[in-house]
């Protein structure tokens, strides 16, 4: 992942006087007793006007931080992800994903303004904290995704009682990146995989990887779904089997989701009718299916694609067969608008229009 060089100062020990440092403009800042409380607090203050464009006074903001000041940024955070590890959790239990990416998104935020009060922050440190993420290559889409947890965490400071309304308020005014007018990159949209590169990497599969393979094709699913399921969920009776999943993306909205399997699918599973009920009938986790993935990829000399381009790939055939009301039902979309993107044959029959119309 490549990094954007150069653009926020880093926080620097001046050996000769012991005191931290940043260099800006290429003029050094000196902040205080490298490591103290006040010299992370000039930093960030300095931090926040490089990265709004603002003149440097290196007179100004040096005096520590009054007694009174009220809680920290790193007291907000502390409560906060107490608060995430109690609410963001699985049924059985385990944290969901969102966890991780909070503490991504935070970690900028604790370096560099850890030590500021709650009241002293400000639409340039925001600002400031945005600008880290890009440094470190994220997407623009990931980066308004963590500019928004951090937002987030202050709005929930507000509920607490802990961060002034009027900070949080300010902080929504700060308006998210916009494609080609910034900094950060925009990864390539994920389209279905070709036929031909879908038959290449299934050809380095070994049986089981290749059977869930298989099944993420027939079924439309999530991989994480279809590596969840145990025979106690699934329902044999009829031409079509069913499960219906207890842990899925969308249980927490109060949501039900249901898998279907066809002929095809049901001659898989047939194959791990030997597995205990109770257990999952792939043990297999999602992030080692991700890696085989890959790596059939490699050897295949196809253009590496994830688990989740299967389930595209899927939605795009159903969509493009049958249309998008049997594709919603079957990748269990709330919206058509969703099922939507969907789709490779947009250009084909926009082409085919344009021979008819003339």
């Amino acid at each position: 992942m490549t990094r954007v060089r150069n653009v926020l100062p880093s926080y620097l020990l001046h050996k000769s006087s012991g005191q931290a440092r940043c260099r800006i403009d290429g003029k050094d800042h000196l902040l205080g007793v490298y490591g103290s409380e006040e010299s992370r607090i000039r930093y960030g203050e300095l931090v926040a006007r490089f990265a709004g464009g603002l003149k440097i006074d290196p007179s100004a903001g040096k005096k520590s931080a009054a007694p009174d000041c009220g809680p920290s940024v790193a007291e907000l955070m502390l409560a906060f992800m107490k608060h995430a590890e109690g609410y963001y959790l699985k049924p059985d239990g385990t944290h969901t994903d969102e966890i991780h990416c909070l503490r991504s998104a935070l970690k900028p935020l604790r370096e560099i303004y850890g030590f500021t009060p709650i009241r002293d922050f400000s639409p340039l440190m925001f600002k400031a904290v945005r600008d880290a993420f890009v440094a470190k290559g994220w997407c623009r889409g990931y980066v308004n995704r963590s500019t928004n947890r951090v937002r987030g965490m202050f709005k929930w400071g507000v509920s607490c009682g802990m961060v002034p309304v009027d900070v949080w308020q300010s902080l929504t005014a700060v308006a998210p990146l916009k494609a080609g007018r910034c900094a950060a990159h925009d990864n390539k949209r994920r389209e279905a995989v070709s036929e031909e590169h879908l038959k290449a990497v299934r050809e380095r599969l070994r049986q089981k990887n290749r059977d869930i393979f298989d099944l993420l094709l027939l079924t439309a699913s999530r991989v994480g779904e279809l590596l969840s399921i145990t025979w106690e969920q699934i329902d044999t009776k009829g031409d079509v089997w069913s499960a219906n999943l207890e842990h899925h993306k969308n249980a927490y909205r109060g949501k039900s989701r249901k898998l279907f399997f066809g002929k095809q699918a049901q001659e898989i599973l047939a194959r791990y009718k030997n597995v205990p009920a109770s257990e999952r009938i792939f043990s297999t986790r999602r992030d080692v299916f991700s890696q085989i993935l890959k790596l059939a990829c490699g050897r295949a000399g196809v253009p590496s694609f994830v688990p989740h381009q299967l389930r595209h790939t899927a939605g795009t055939r159903i969509r493009d067969a049958f249309g998008v009301e049997r594709a919603q039902a079957h990748l269990g979309h709330s919206s058509p608008d969703m099922t939507a993107v969907y789709t490779a044959n947009t250009d084909k029959l926009a082409r085919e229009t344009a021979q008819q119309v003339g």
